[in-house]
């Protein structure tokens, strides 16, 4: 089966399933349906808001696009996210896109 529809069935029965959604981001990024993967962890972090990987590759994804803007404002949320949850390397991680991102600007 398609990954795309794997997940997409896994959501359509539990739309809650953040692990999914992020999967069906990723997928989408790997297809290049860029607004497609960022539609998908919009909806994930509208559900799951401390779910700090999310922040990182839809930065990323962003970052990627040429949407540098949208990028700092996702780093920043997602800097805070990591923070509450004491996960340091992610933390590391965005600070360092978000320095690098505000440089370039």
């Amino acid at each position: 089966m398609d990954k795309v529809a794997a997940f997409t069935e896994i959501l359509a029965q539990n739309p809650q399933d953040a692990f999914a959604r992020y999967g069906l981001a990723m997928e989408y990024i790997q297809r290049e349906q860029i607004q497609l993967a960022l539609d998908q962890f919009d909806e994930l972090l509208k559900r799951h808001p401390d779910y700090t990987p999310g922040y990182q590759m839809a930065a990323q994804t962003l970052l990627s696009a040429g949407r540098r803007e949208e990028a700092i404002h996702r780093l920043v949320a997602g800097i805070e996210c990591a923070r509450r949850a004491g996960n340091r390397q992610a933390t590391a991680e965005m600070q360092g896109m978000l320095e690098e991102a505000q440089a370039e600007q």
